[in-house]
């Protein structure tokens, strides 16, 4: 079995990540996803061993929408799914994100993601009218399984990389993971 197949299996048989996927597909958003540990902490808790999948913080939900950027828009977009689900949603129109982030502006959600920074992140999953979950990832889905935290090139801020190191505490939850950057 391929990666990407084996990531869409291990989806397919998550409950909660399954139910996210059809709560977010119905709102029928341009250019969406759900990206950052979505994906990439269930393949590190595979790859790890874990019988039971690591507690999400928040489950990202990103878009792309260049016609309405406003951030209430998102605030009002999390209102709703929290009406709908306990799951812990963060929604951000990656259209207006190039302005936080100082980068020239984004062009799609994959675009955007190709500034995340760490790469092994900057994976995300979607969901076809049909059900059929795809991925998302500017810099490919291999980094997942090397077990590898890497800086992404594009965004070369070492203190913002270290504090995410430090913050989310990885390479204490994951400790075969090594540091790539």
């Amino acid at each position: 079995m391929d990666h990407e197949a084996q990531i869409n299996y291990w989806i397919m048989n998550d409950t909660v990540r399954m139910e996210a996927l059809s709560i977010a597909a119905e709102l029928n958003l341009p250019d969406w996803c759900l990206a950052a540990g979505f994906v990439r902490n269930l393949v590190w808790d595979k790859l790890h061993g874990f019988t039971t999948s690591t507690t999400l913080n928040d489950i990202d939900l990103i878009y792309f929408d260049p016609n309405d950027k406003r951030d209430v828009r998102d605030r009002e977009i999390e209102r709703r799914l929290q009406s709908e689900s306990r799951l812990p949603w963060s929604v951000k129109n990656q259209a207006r994100m190039h302005e936080r982030n100082g980068d020239r502006a984004y062009v799609s959600t994959v675009d955007a993601m190709r500034f995340w920074v760490e790469i092994e992140t900057a994976v995300g999953a979607t969901m076809k009218d049909n059900g059929d979950v795809v991925m998302m990832a500017p810099f490919g889905i291999e980094p997942l399984f090397a077990y590898t935290i890497t800086l992404n090139p594009t965004r070369p801020k070492r203190a913002d990389f270290e504090a995410r190191l430090i913050n989310k505490q990885w390479l204490t939850t994951w400790p075969k993971l090594v540091v790539n950057g």
